[in-house]
């Protein structure tokens, strides 16, 4: 039986793919392999090899990217032809790649009940979604109006919203006046107009409100650092600076400083009062794990950041992440139940006994340590 650790015997993704097979179990990476031989790997493009419903979407999107072209397009083939048990689980499941949502969206986007599922997967990337924007069906329209995050984030969402015939006078209305207040500019949008004039008065079509606050881009330039992920800590004076300044940003510029600052801006921003601004930040690109174990540990982190750390697939993959949580009280007890079940049983024996673990972890932890522990017990 071979050795090897997984990290050996990863293949090399096809030309263009924006990842590789480690997602899968190692025995079945050879399928999408393009040095393995066409017949395995159209074994996966027609879904004839036995993948969890996330990995086989996954695969099949890697497979899009084969060289041979038959392989290519069954897999192209495949995907829309793939049964409801499949699609319906993959397609809400925010542990698969974001490549992989964007692409089934665009494929999918005139299956309601699909795009549906994708427009609320919020791993889904927000291109795809302004993709589909400007002409889904009224319904879908009000579900993409309602992720207040991606109207912020990416203004190609509300661009296209807005350009779109079948979303309602009052939707668009709605969106444009709560875009306006958090801070969002737009003058090439004649909704966006309005709403500013709805708001604030005549005067206010071509110009923001008198107290607008500086916008990510001037933070960026002023404290040129915070756009570097390898900058190094700021002094504390520099420090208390940026934060005064991020207290006069609108919502829409510290979503965007989310978004594009470094580590620093992440660590003001990931305690806003806003938890679009908060969300934001623990969703950032650039978010590393140890951030996301110091969200994990804080016990006074927001309800909202902590259910994106917890409901992240590879984020709990990480026992320490999984272990903070625990420790948390403000983790739900579901949620804390469910991770008991995957802790090694030294690590059991340490909760039970630890006093900052909340007492209904504890006492649980002690539950299934006498379990595990018992039929040792009696075979002695």
């Amino acid at each position: 039986m071979s050795t090897a650790t997984p990290a050996d015997n990863i293949p090399a993704p096809p030309p263009g793919c924006p990842f590789n097979a480690e997602f899968l179990p190692p025995n079945l990476r050879k399928h999408v392999d393009p040095a393995a031989p066409v017949p395995l790997r159209m074994m996966a493009a027609k879904s004839l090899v036995p993948l969890n419903p996330s990995d086989m979407v996954g695969a099949l999107y890697m497979l899009t990217f084969d060289p041979d072209a038959g392989v290519r397009e069954t897999a192209a083939k495949t995907c829309l032809g793939l049964p409801d048990r499949i699609l319906g689980s993959a397609l809400r499941d925010e542990g698969v790649q974001p490549q992989v949502l964007g692409f089934f969206l665009g494929q999918l986007k005139d299956k309601e009940a699909y795009a549906e599922m994708l427009i609320l997967n919020p791993e889904t990337p927000d291109d795809a979604v302004a993709g589909v924007a400007g002409n889904c069906s009224a319904k879908l329209a009000e579900i993409i109006s309602q992720n207040q995050l991606r109207l912020l984030r990416h203004e190609d969402i509300l661009r296209n919203l807005c350009a779109n015939p079948n979303a309602t006078v009052s939707l668009i209305d709605g969106v444009c006046d709560f875009a306006v207040r958090s801070g969002l500019m737009m003058t090439d949008v004649p909704q966006m107009k309005a709403a500013r004039v709805r708001l604030f008065g005549p005067e206010a079509a071509e110009a923001p409100p008198p107290d607008a606050g500086p916008t990510a881009e001037q933070v960026l330039q002023e404290f040129q650092d915070v756009a570097q992920e390898e900058a190094a800590p700021m002094d504390e004076g520099k420090r208390l600076t940026l934060s005064q300044r991020i207290l006069k940003m609108s919502i829409s510029e510290k979503i965007k400083l989310a978004t594009l600052g470094n580590k620093e801006a992440r660590t003001a921003l990931i305690r806003d009062t806003n938890k679009l601004v908060s969300v934001a930040a623990i969703r950032s690109p650039r978010i590393t794990d140890g951030e996301v174990l110091s969200a994990a540990a804080n016990r006074a982190m927001t309800d909202d950041v902590l259910r994106v750390i917890y409901n992240n697939r590879e984020w709990t993959k990480n026992q320490k992440v999984k272990l903070a949580l625990l420790k948390n009280p403000k983790v739900p007890l579901t949620v804390t139940m469910k991770f008991l079940n995957m802790v090694r049983e030294t690590e059991l024996k340490d909760l039970s006994r630890d006093k900052n673990v909340p007492s209904a972890v504890q006492a649980f932890a002690k539950k299934l340590l006498e379990k595990k522990t018992a039929p040792k017990k009696d075979g002695h």
